[in-house]
């Protein structure tokens, strides 16, 4: 029942931020007889839904719901009255809500009603699924995924600069995915200037993030995909007084622009934090990577490893200098997981928490 909870969640991938990914299902006698998720901030969540569809079977049922219910007064009512108002006899839950404002509160005004509340059911698959949440709430920025795809020898494009395609089509459809699941997607100018990325999911009625360009000098191409605006959103985030031609360029085709005092990944991620975004993914080059990475600004890799050799002493590498000039310096990934897409391999780790 709760792996349902998270199967419902994910149906609002990228679409609830600032709040958290929540499935819930009820059961009574055996059977379901409500399920609910919540769709997005400032709308019911998913216990409310679930009670609906329930009716009055939910009295006496079992609630599953993958976070604990809410116990405060927000955009929308607490859940924890509401389960108790509806008669409910057991809830599970799957993980305690980080946010102080709940932090077991809505499981003690539970109990205290004499609903039995089981806790920490699938716990590690709950806290994945809303990490980029616990983030957001434990560190006051969003969760940074960054996300390359290099050759065997360890380079994300040939000495000429060109690099399309180095994963196969499986790996790309996940990433796809990984892009639905997103806020936010941010790449340098570079990548603008190389690549031409549209940086969409490519999946019909699925969510797309904001696709964001970091470039100090705006030295930028007049006509990119990135720069039509009609279905999918564009920020470029630049300094102040940089290049006013071209931003006013950008705002005619309404892409907007904003000057950050300066313009480092820490800026980056604050700005949108402060959009209320909880999960933003890294797709850029080497550099800015590099740079995400030694700011604290990157929690989690994901790395494709296609069975190609370019070869080339100036081929492009997926992160830049860090400085590090002792194996023992190394960043030793944590949680580790391998995978094989096709041909290709995935590795998924994250790196030592930044405070």
């Amino acid at each position: 029942m709760m792996q349902r909870c998270l199967q419902l969640a994910r149906r609002a991938l990228g679409r609830t931020a600032p709040n958290p990914l929540v499935g819930s299902v009820i059961v009574q006698a055996g059977e379901v007889v409500g399920e609910g998720f919540h769709p997005g901030a400032g709308q019911p969540h998913a216990e409310v839904f679930a009670l609906q569809d329930a009716g009055d079977r939910a009295f006496g049922a079992t609630v599953y719901v993958n976070l604990e219910p809410c116990n405060h007064y927000g955009r929308t009512p607490p859940c924890s009255e509401a389960l108790v108002a509806a008669g409910v006899a057991k809830v599970v839950v799957g993980m305690v809500d980080p946010n102080p404002l709940v932090a077991g509160g809505g499981i003690m005004r539970l109990r205290n009603a004499g609903i039995e509340v089981v806790v920490g059911v699938e716990e590690d698959d709950c806290r994945q699924l809303n990490e980029g949440f616990v983030h957001r709430i434990l560190y006051q920025r969003p969760f940074g995924i960054l996300k390359y795809a290099m050759t065997l020898d360890g380079k994300i494009a040939t000495s000429s600069g060109h690099s399309a395609w180095i994963s196969n089509q499986s790996a790309r459809n996940l990433v796809h995915q990984l892009r639905a699941a997103c806020d936010a997607v941010i790449v340098g100018g570079n990548t603008v200037r190389k690549d031409n990325p549209r940086l969409t999911s490519r999946q019909a009625e699925a969510h797309n993030p904001l696709r964001v360009v970091m470039s100090r000098t705006l030295d930028l191409p007049t006509e990119a995909y990135l720069w039509q605006t009609t279905e999918f959103p564009t920020l470029v985030l630049t300094q102040k007084g940089a290049n006013l031609d071209f931003q006013q360029l950008l705002w005619q085709k309404n892409v907007e622009v904003i000057e950050l005092p300066s313009l480092t990944p820490t800026r980056a991620m604050a700005h949108l934090y402060e959009r209320g975004f909880s999960s933003v993914l890294w797709e850029c080059g080497g550099t800015l990577a590099a740079q995400a990475i030694a700011e604290g600004m990157v929690q989690k890799i994901l790395a494709f490893i296609a069975p190609k050799i370019v070869g080339g002493s100036n081929a492009p590498s997926p992160i830049g200098d860090l400085g590090l000039t002792n194996m023992t310096q190394a960043l030793a990934l944590e949680r580790v997981r391998w995978q094989t897409i096709d041909s290709d391999c995935l590795v998924e780790g994250y790196l030592p928490q930044k405070k």
